[in-house]
């Protein structure tokens, strides 16, 4: 990185830049990853081949991994710094907490952020690392198996869930922020924003949760 580039980041506008670009980013992953992992309902055949055939490739693999590693770095950074920027203009809070201005998904923000963290950490340890941390042994290439078994247990399905709700809304808030950081903010299509963002927030928020609760109540076994 220049020292241009580094004089850009260290400014409030620089961050937020990159949390949008590192935004778009991680969306797109997820859209995909969503994708991919809807085939289950296709079968088990279906989805063991599909996650065969994405191993068979190291190469991109472990090039979307570090690409992905990278970007959830660059976002939670570049929110931390903001959050520390926020602090240290505002040290004492408002007599009177005013949020007409925001919704409930902005003021959430920072704690579905960590939420979402943690369930990243969980999901990697649980279903691609394949530790001891659901109570059964993951069996490598059964992914359809391995999926239905972790979701059977209702205490690891609700805390997907959970999870899933949770991203849903830093979804909504993060893609309504990013598109007004790229320049998409104008009374014009304002209402087209907030549509795309909703529409963006609700299709993954569904289609991950229809998952454990397909596995909860016996649509998928």
């Amino acid at each position: 990185m220049s020292a241009q580039q580094l004089s850009f980041y260290q400014t409030t506008l620089g961050k937020k830049v990159v949390m949008a670009i590192s935004g778009v980013i991680l969306i797109g992953f997820v859209l995909g990853h969503m994708a991919g992992n809807l085939q289950i309902f296709l079968g088990p055949e279906k989805l063991d081949a599909y996650a065969e055939f994405l191993h068979s490739m190291p190469a991109l693999l472990w090039g979307t991994r570090i690409v992905l590693l990278v970007s959830v770095f660059a976002h939670f950074l570049s929110a931390f710094s903001l959050w520390k920027l926020n602090k240290a203009a505002r040290p004492q809070a408002y007599a009177k907490q005013v949020s007409q201005a925001t919704t409930y998904a902005a003021r959430t923000m920072r704690w579905g952020g960590v939420i979402v963290l943690l369930f990243i950490v969980y999901h990697l340890l649980h279903l691609t690392v394949g530790a001891p941390v659901a109570g059964y042994e993951i069996v490598h290439g059964k992914v359809y198996d391995n999926v239905v078994n972790g979701f059977s247990n209702p205490a690891i399905a609700g805390f997907y869930i959970i999870a899933q709700a949770c991203l849903g809304l830093h979804l909504y808030h993060g893609t309504w922020s990013l598109m007004q950081t790229l320049g998409f903010n104008h009374d014009k299509y304002n209402h087209l924003r907030r549509n795309i963002a909703c529409g963006v927030s609700l299709l993954i928020t569904i289609g991950n949760i229809s998952i454990p609760v397909s596995v909860l109540t016996g649509c998928l076994s």
